[in-house]
């Protein structure tokens, strides 16, 4: 009777795919006039309530000797095809292994979706996100991503949980080293070049390329400003705050036509995001007609009930479901409870089936139907993985991701034609584990560079020789290691010191109160600096830092990040001056902790503080600090040195429909070839809502031999000067407006003015 059954089963799912035969890993097409729409709702047709809600579910895998295995609770749920997704999976046999358990057993055997955390590169890492996004450099971008898609394919994954494109305005949130920085315009921007870069351009149809994987755009939303810098805490802002500065990256996402969301864990407006139907429904898919899935985070659904707003796991899943999430990630709340939530009424078949259709059409459009181990090739996952050309482009990364942040009497670049001995102090120089940073992938830390082996490398048969002294560590107070530092320093002409973080001290769950360089480290440079020595500073961090002692007393601070897998090759490509740095802040730094949240773009408030009068009483300032950051977005220093000037505009005003051109004149000002960006910012001066002070609407790279000069053009149009108004609606107001042409958000050299008639 049983093999009856099997073959009525097969008959039917075979007449549902619109022309497919069994086998024995599942479905082949040999034929298919059906689209995947007409695909996917006959399958659903087949389905059985439990079978999908199986595909609302996603669960972990562990890893042991043999390679992963699903966790007790979970296995059965796999072998009887009631798992749409598993993640943490990776290799082709691993992947293999899971897909053959629930293809085995299951009454349809349909495809599992498998997700890994493939944030900034899988098996060849990449510079953290927000190192990336200081290069400015799009296509950068783009090829890291790419290269990340085609590894973690190679491997059997079909699913990242990237790009983060949340704003981040408090350096305490450890997260901020995941995402593009503060300003929406270039997180947008950036949005679009990674999802195109996993997915392989803006059609769904790229997914059909090997070499793409899906991209999660997370975490929706505003996850970026939590309270209190503090991780997994809520968000308290007004829906003109949401809209003009969080969601931009990602509507920009969408557009670029990512193909899944990550609800985020915070709440807005007192509904955790997990259960926003304004968020997911009226905003996500009515509004902007997003046609992909949502998956929770990491069991967001169970943590509805800590919330405040569900008496039990059950009622949060139906929060969640009626909400518009789709898929439940490790919680196991739609796979205990919503069968019986729709059987009572609570959520209706009708919100099942638009859930399951939604994750079916990928795994369709994914191939998955028709080859569950297409992407399964152990031939292709040997010659693929950190191949040679993948590692010197994480190496050109590394070396664009950095950023020079001071460099007094020259201490940058120590050329290779000079003859000095530099002493290497600090915790940082051999280091190889923490360069991968926080979210690693499946890197391998002992496999990357560190700064002692690029340097010795870069070095090797100069009159630049190194001594070596670690100092101290990463983390405690133990000062036992100064006495060798400080003898080491005095033997050498000039002292590098390369301090930073543990990666466990950013990422998630690892905010900060105290942003100052860790343990005994800034002691360590006191002491350094008493040697009378020249010192200079390499940073390795995950976050903006406060840098208010390095900054009035080192000679040199060089903000590297963390770089990955090349990281010591790139950075000695940049110290040595074959790399002349070009790197400009997508993050304010704070002058001390007290500052933070600090962000260019803010608002004006009733009683401004005049930049002239930073102490005037009575005005928006701090008593014991000024302001302003101590280095601005948009900053960072070359080994030459730039000028704009000669701003210009074809019109002073322009309507509705119009344009207006603005240009102006960059020199290369110095005696090296070098690298600059030149931003547009614009301010509106009255509108119906508060404008901030500057908005960056517009930027490019320009590369100039020493003595150079060129032109840039920007083209401003009603896009740039547009907003959500005092009703939401997203429109320009006619009224004045300023711009700037500049090196960062503090330059103000050049500005003009820009009347907007709306006619």
């Amino acid at each position: 009777m049983k093999k009856i059954v099997t073959v009525i089963t097969s008959l039917t799912l075979l007449a549902a795919l619109g022309g497919c035969k069994p086998s024995a890993s599942g479905w082949k097409s040999y034929s298919g006039d059906k689209t995947i729409e007409q695909r996917v709702d006959s399958v659903l047709n087949l389905m059985t309530l439990e079978e999908k809600i199986g595909q609302m579910a996603q669960f972990s895998c562990n890893w042991d000797v043999t390679g992963p295995i699903m966790a007790d609770d979970f296995e059965p749920y796999l072998r009887k095809g009631l798992v749409g997704s598993i993640f943490n999976a990776y290799t082709v046999d691993g992947v293999r292994k899971l897909q053959e358990m629930a293809l085995a057993e299951s009454r349809l055997k349909i495809p599992v979706l498998f997700g890994y955390d493939v944030i900034h590169g899988f098996r060849t890492i990449f510079p953290m996100p927000l190192a990336e996004a200081s290069s400015w450099d799009l296509e950068l971008m783009r090829k890291s991503a790419a290269i990340a898609a085609e590894e973690a394919s190679a491997e059997g994954i079909h699913w990242t949980f990237a790009p983060m494109v949340d704003i981040a305005r408090d350096a305490r949130w450890g997260r901020v080293m995941e995402g593009a920085g503060e300003d929406p315009y270039l997180g947008s921007l950036i949005a679009k070049a990674r999802v195109e870069g996993f997915q392989g351009g803006k059609d769904w149809q790229s997914l059909q390329d090997l070499h793409t994987v899906l991209a999660c755009c997370k975490h929706f939303a505003a996850y970026g400003a939590a309270e209190s810098g503090r991780d997994y805490n809520n968000a308290e802002l007004s829906l003109n705050t949401l809209m003009n500065y969080y969601m931009p990256p990602y509507k920009a996402a969408h557009e670029a036509g990512v193909a899944t969301y990550m609800a985020s864990f915070n709440e807005i407006g007192g509904v955790p995001s997990t259960a926003s139907k304004f968020l997911f429904t009226d905003l996500l898919r009515n509004d902007w007609g997003f046609k992909g899935f949502v998956v929770t985070d990491y069991t967001g659904i169970n943590e509805l009930v800590p919330h405040g707003v569900a008496a039990d796991e059950k009622e949060a899943g139906e929060l969640a479901a009626n909400a518009g999430i789709d898929m439940d990630m490790t919680g196991a709340v739609f796979s205990k409870y919503l069968k019986q939530s729709v059987e009572e009424g609570k959520v209706s078949e009708e919100t099942i089936n638009n859930a399951v259709r939604r994750i079916l059409e990928m795994k369709f459009i994914l191939g998955l139907f028709d080859d569950p181990y297409r992407y399964l090739d152990k031939e292709r996952e040997k010659n693929t993985i950190m191949k040679p050309e993948f590692l010197q482009a994480a190496r050109e990364t590394a070396a664009r991701s950095i950023v020079l942040l001071k460099n007094e009497k020259s201490f940058f670049p120590i050329t290779k034609d000079k003859s000095l001995t530099v002493a290497l102090i600090g915790p940082m120089v051999k280091d190889k584990v923490n360069q991968n940073g926080e979210w690693a992938g499946k890197g391998n830390r002992e496999q990357s560079v560190s700064l002692y082996e690029g340097l010795t490398e870069k070095y090797a048969g100069t009159n630049v020789k190194f001594v070596y002294a670690q100092g101290c560590d990463l983390t405690t107070d133990n000062r036992d290691g100064f006495a060798e530092a400080l003898a080491t320093a005095r033997r050498a002409d000039v002292v590098l010191a390369v301090m930073g973080e543990d990666f466990n001290w950013s990422g998630e769950a690892a905010s900060r109160s105290d942003i100052r360089l860790p343990g005994a480290q800034q002691e360590l440079l006191k002491e350094l600096k008493k040697t009378g020595k020249p010192v200079g500073v390499v940073l390795m961090n995950g976050r903006p830092l406060d840098l208010s002692w390095e900054d009035a007393n080192l000679d040199a601070i060089m903000e590297a990040w963390y770089l990955g897998t090349m990281s010591g090759h790139g950075l000695a490509d940049v110290i040595a001056g074959d790399y002349n740095p070009s790197g400009r802040l997508t993050m304010s730094f704070p002058r001390n902790v007290g500052q933070l949240p600090i962000y260019y773009n803010h608002k004006n408030t009733g009683r401004p503080l005049p930049a002239d009068n930073p102490k005037m009483d009575y005005k928006s300032s701090y008593l014991d600090v000024a302001n302003t950051p101590l280095y601005p977005f948009g900053y960072g220093l070359s080994y030459t040195t730039f000028q704009i000037s000669n701003l210009q505009m074809d019109k002073s005003s322009m309507g509705k429909g119009d344009k207006v051109t603005v240009t102006a004149e960059v020199k290369n000002t110095g005696t090296v070839d070098g690298e600059t960006v030149v931003q547009l910012y614009i301010r509106d001066l009255v509108a119906s809502v508060t404008r901030p002070v500057k908005e960056l609407k517009g930027f490019t790279k320009v590369a100039l031999k020493a003595g150079e000069s060129k032109k840039v053009s920007f083209t401003v149009t009603e896009a740039e000067l547009s907003f959500y108004d005092i009703d939401l609606k997203y429109t320009a107001e006619p009224g004045n407006f300023e711009l700037w042409v500049a090196a960062d958000a503090a330059d103000e050299t050049n500005q003009a003015s820009l009347v907007y008639t709306a006619k």
